[in-house]
């Protein structure tokens, strides 16, 4: 298998002792390329460098996520479009709407969402989307730039089935990640998955965040690396009822498409 991580936060200070080390563990459980999630001001351009000191492995995006939209000032949006004109840099975002823990007042969010989307349409490229507790503000906002926005992906996709269909209708993408394994909270989407079609579905691991909790055994530090994508894979492609190669491949090849990732 060839997996592609398409988010995975590598630049968390939990990695800096072991990066290397990381990378490697996740060569050798099949993950061949990862995105670098760029998720404020100060990671947004560590993502790209990372991604420049791993060509053809690692790419990156660049953006403001909801809990850091208080930062996104003029001068921040300036440097996100210089982030922009770098090829690594292959998406927008994290952006979007979390009403769910606040941690900006809402207004502000939605400034900062509202700004990064102009970036999607001055650049032509695709979203790279976060919503939590905010689907009526979000869908309201994307439907503004209805007709200039490019492919957008729903990262971490944890909500309902009607917000699913909602961005199904929309031709948006979804990621999934290890919250698919969780059965406090995500017991759900076992049966909602199988509603993806294949060349809209993305896998990622959002490390280190959202360790499986059915990976055996469990590490003791609880930390989420980017290996442990072979084991959302695995169960994702059970709860489609595909062989684990098919669900694999077709996730990879819709997220080469998405991204617009180089042939290999």
């Amino acid at each position: 298998m060839q997996l592609i991580d398409i988010g995975a936060n590598l630049t968390h200070d939990s990695f800096d002792p072991d990066r290397d080390a990381v990378m490697a563990r996740a060569r050798d459980a099949g993950v061949t390329r990862m995105v670098v999630t760029g998720a404020s001001r100060e990671h947004s351009p560590l993502a790209l460098k990372l991604a420049k000191q791993h060509p053809g492995e690692l790419f990156a995006t660049a953006g403001v996520h909801p809990h850091h939209a208080s930062e996104y000032t003029a001068e921040c949006d300036a440097e996100l479009r210089e982030l922009h004109a770098h090829s690594e840099v292959v998406a927008v975002g994290e952006c979007g709407l979390d009403y769910f823990r606040d941690f900006s007042p809402r207004p502000a969010q939605r400034r900062a969402f509202e700004l990064q989307l102009q970036i999607a349409v001055d650049t032509r490229k695709p979203l790279f989307l976060h919503q939590r507790d905010a689907h009526a503000d979000f869908m309201a906002m994307m439907h503004n730039f209805d007709g200039r926005l490019g492919p957008a992906v729903v990262h971490c996709f944890t909500g309902t089935r009607a917000e699913l269909f909602d961005y199904l209708d929309r031709d948006w993408y979804i990621g999934i990640t290890g919250w698919l394994c969780d059965e406090r909270r995500g017991q759900h989407l076992r049966e909602l998955v199988r509603h993806i079609p294949a060349d809209r579905l993305l896998i990622e691991t959002d490390a280190p965040y959202l360790l499986p909790r059915t990976v055996r055994p469990a590490p003791s530090h609880r930390r989420n690396e980017p290996m442990y994508l072979a084991h959302i894979v695995a169960e994702l492609a059970r709860d489609r009822g595909e062989d684990v190669a098919v669900t694999a491949a077709n996730s990879a090849a819709a997220a080469t498409a998405f991204f617009r990732l180089p042939p290999r």
